[in-house]
Formats: structure tokens, sequence, C-alpha cells
């Protein structure tokens, strides 16, 4: 692969943010038919370096050069790299709610119809169709993205990118929210992909993919390159000592919890309609308690309804023994509930506000006199948190969008941390953020757990519900199907009860599986 002409070469790239320098003179080469992993930890300058090649960022002006096919140019826009064969597929998706699918996908590029001016809707949605087909989507292109789930907007976003036709496509984070068998579809289609000669620059903190899929590995760490070798020579151990600069052995740990039996969260015959049905289960104080399952297991839907996101149409909800009525999020709140959703941006995060903003959001209240903030007691707050979390940000007046994903991800924790709650509920903590991070957020879970909070979690990554865990509980299709000890279930026990194949209760140690 040495020996062909370099499709991509990024050359001494280097970029300046207020306050942060987030490229130092980074280099990067793409051949033709190669998939490319670039890994990192948040904040490495991955996402930086994509946008730059996409034309969102331009590098400084004291930087280096990108060459395409050999030849430098300059990308001032996503429209000049798509002119170049460049597609990227963000982290962020950039669909538009309200259009339907195929409108997404040929948005700006639509066909034109047999009258000047006029678009040929048939042959946008036959065409949208076909690409749909190639990833396996049984998704009608005329369905509004606001009605997709999650994982299908991501195989969207994916269906757009190959309808462009590109030379060279860029995924950051594209299986971040995709089932097993997604991201098997997802990976077909990248192997047809480079079989035809076309390049991938895959993004992911999920490292048992890149082992899969890539054929060499870019790693960045602190805005510079740590270096670029082939997988084949390349362990899990290695790749994540270049990443974090240290040994990372055992991210897990349980040390250090109470053992209480006293349950802070009981939930009895709990249901929504259409959502989830006759759930009951005990949250134990410091216990963290995994919900696993797939997608559309009812999950998501679960928290939402304890957190009176959602109506809860028959059920109990205790609290330290006491029923309470939560039909709304500041009941929960009130009862010391709080809820980090899976998407931290859309529904966890005021992305122009700042890091401190964002911190005190559920006590503003309590620091409001006569209508107006306390604003020296309100900064001393998120200062302590920032501090106690080890929130990476130049300051608390820093715009939380300018952040990585891990440490937004803190910001979020560190929002409900105010309230000093009973119950924490996690909807996929670690979603999109890298190794390093994990292993901190996953240390501040213990230590929550060690001070007596309740913690559910619900994670679709099952190393990490088995890791984490003290209990888990399994569901399939808005019902529960089991319940797993962790020290004994293995993944197959819970992929066994997550489609309903099988059902039961390890969580003593007794029996095989669900």
């Amino acid at each position: 692969m040495s020996e062909a002409q370099p499709l991509l070469q990024m050359q001494r790239i280097s970029k300046t943010f207020p306050g942060v320098q987030a490229l130092k003179q980074v280099d990067l080469t793409v051949y033709p038919g190669e998939i490319l992993a670039l890994v990192g930890e948040n904040g490495a300058g991955k996402s930086t370096l994509m946008r730059i090649l996409n034309g969102v960022f331009l590098p400084d002006a004291d930087s280096g050069q990108i060459l395409w096919n050999g030849r430098a140019v300059t990308i001032h826009s996503p429209h000049d790299a798509q002119r170049l064969g460049i597609s990227m597929i963000h982290q962020e998706l950039a669909l538009i709610p309200y259009l339907d699918v195929g409108k997404n996908i040929y948005l700006g590029r639509e066909p034109a119809g047999a009258v000047p001016g006029t678009i040929d809707w048939q042959r946008l949605y036959a065409q949208a169709r076909e690409q749909l087909d190639r990833l396996g989507l049984p998704i009608d292109p005329r369905t509004e993205v606001r009605f997709l789930p999650l994982a299908q907007r991501q195989m969207v976003e994916v269906a757009k990118a190959l309808s462009l036709d590109a030379r060279l496509i860029v995924m950051d984070e594209p299986t971040s929210s995709l089932t097993d068998r997604e991201v098997e579809t997802l990976f077909d289609q990248m192997r047809a992909l480079k079989a035809q000669g076309v390049s991938v620059i895959f993004i992911s903190h999920r490292l048992e993919e890149i082992f899969v899929i890539a054929d060499r590995v870019t790693v960045l760490r602190d805005g510079e390159l740590v270096g670029t070798e082939p997988v084949a020579g390349l362990t899990e151990e290695k790749v994540i000592r270049m990443m974090v600069g240290r040994e990372l052995t055992d991210i897990y740990e349980r040390s250090g919890r109470t053992d209480s039996r006293e349950p802070v969260l009981e939930v009895e015959g709990l249901t929504s309609h259409g959502a989830i049905e006759d759930i009951s289960f005990k949250l134990h104080r410091g216990e963290i308690l995994g919900v696993a399952g797939l997608v559309g297991a009812g999950r998501t839907e679960l928290a939402e309804t304890i957190f009176g996101l959602r109506p809860a149409h028959a059920g109990v909800i205790r609290l330290d023994g006491q029923p309470v009525t939560i039909r709304r999020p500041a009941q929960a709140i009130a009862q010391g509930i709080g809820f980090v959703p899976e998407d931290r941006k859309a529904q966890g995060l005021f992305l122009r506000m700042s890091v401190g903003e964002n911190i005190v959001m559920a006590v503003l209240r309590r620091l409001t006199r006569l209508g107006l903030i306390q604003g020296a007691r309100a900064e001393s707050i998120a200062r302590d948190f920032v501090a106690r979390l080890d929130i990476r940000t130049p300051s608390i007046q820093q715009r939380v969008r300018n952040l990585s994903g891990g440490n937004q991800q803190k910001v979020v924790i560190a929002k409900w941390l105010t309230l000093k709650p009973r119950v924490l509920i996690l909807d996929e903590p670690t979603r999109g953020i890298d190794v390093g991070a994990k292993a901190e957020i996953y240390h501040l879970m213990n230590d929550l757990a060690a001070q007596g909070v309740g913690i559910l979690m619900i994670s679709s990554e099952l190393p990490e519900v088995l890791g984490v865990s003290d209990r888990v509980l399994v569901m399939h299709e808005g019902r529960l199907t089991g319940e797993f000890d962790p020290r004994t279930a293995t993944q197959d026990d819970i992929m066994s009860a997550a489609t309903g194949s099988a059902a039961g209760n390890n969580a003593n140690g007794g029996g095989k599986g669900l």
C-alpha cells in the first residue's frame, strides 16, 4: 500500500482556537482503497482535523498543506470537499427532522423534472430506495426523519454519504448508536467500498471495531500525532497506551461500595402504553443496576417514565419506601432523581451557554434571591465540580459546545450532582467517548455508589454492563425478561434474554441464564 500514490496527504496541520491549541503540526495520509482508523481520546483533535478536511474549519494561516492526488488544494467549504470527492458523516447527525428520508439524502441535489424548475420526486424516492437497499434498511424513504430511532437516523446518514459517490468517506463515530447487526451491515458496506477503491477514515472509540475493519491506525494525543501503524502489528493494549500515554489495565471497578440491601427506588407494575409493560424491580442504595437490551427494547422509555418525561398509565414508584407521584421532570427532580439522557447535546446541555451555566442549571432556583442569581455562589459551585470531575476546560465561561464529548458528558453529570441526588439514571453514559474518559466516568459512578447513591445505568455495551453493574436487568419489547448476576453471567446469556429467546434468573448465581 505504501508504494501507491496517496489519495490524501495532510501535512503539518495546525489549528488554534481561543485559549486552545487543538492541532499541532499533524500529518495524516490515506491511500486509495484503504480503511484508516483515526483514534485518540476526546479532545485529541480527531474531529477538528476532519472538519478541516471537510472545509468546516480552515487551518491556521502558517499551517502546512493538504494534497489530494498529489496536488495541493485549499478546502474552504463542505461543497469544496464534495467536489473533490470527500464526504463526511458527522458524529452529531446533520439530518433535518421534519423532512423525509429521501429529501434528506438528496437535499440540494434533487433530480430535475421534465419541466424546468421542478423536481422529479418519483426518481428521487426511487434513488433513495436504492441507497437504503444497499444498506439493508427496511425504511420507507417517505418517512419523516423525526419518526426514526437514533440508530436508523445514523444509517440514513451513511446512505446519504454513499449517494455522493465519494472517493473518500469520513465516518465519525458511525456505530455509536447501532446494533451489532447494523454494525456488521455497515462493515460489509465499508468492505465493498474498499474493494471498489473508495477510502474510508473511520473514527471510533470502540477499539475492538478497529481490529475488525481497519488496515492502519493513526493515533492522536493532545492535538499531536503519536504515530501510524498497520493494524496487524498492534494490540488493543498498545493502542490504549498510545492514546492515553500510560497503561490502562482494568478500567472497571467495584471497590468501596456500600453493601446496603435497603431499596432507594422501587418500581412495581410500571406501564406506559406502547412503550413499557408491567415493569417491577428494586434499586438499592449504593448499587449500580445495569439495564441491557437491544435498540427498541424500551430501556430509554423506562427511564423517561420514571423521570416523568413519559406518562405512566399504571404502576407505583416508591422512593425510600414512600409512594411518589411523578408526572413531570420537575417532580422527579424535587424527589432527588437525576437523569443523564442518551443524547447529551439535544437533551442534556444548553450548547450556547457556558460550562458554569450548564452545571448550575438544575439548582438555579436555589441560587436565586428576589429574582437575581447569586453569581458568586453559582461560580463557586461550578468551579468546585469542574475540579472534582476533572472537566478539562479553559474556564467555566467556555461555551460547552466547544468541549470534547467526554468533558461534555462530565458537565451533564455535574449538573445533576449539584442536586445531591438519591437516584441517578444514566442512559448510555459513555456513548461516543474514549477509553480514558470512560475510565473516569466509571470511577465517578463507583464513588457515587460508595456514597449511597442508587444508579440505574442503561447501556448497549455488554462488557460495560457486566463490568460496572452489581446486577443486570434485561429488557425485550418493553418487558423485563430477567435478571443477572454479572459475576456469573456471560454476554451470550444477556443476548439470549435481550432477543427474547430465553427467560430466567441468575441473580443469585443459580441457573445458567435467563
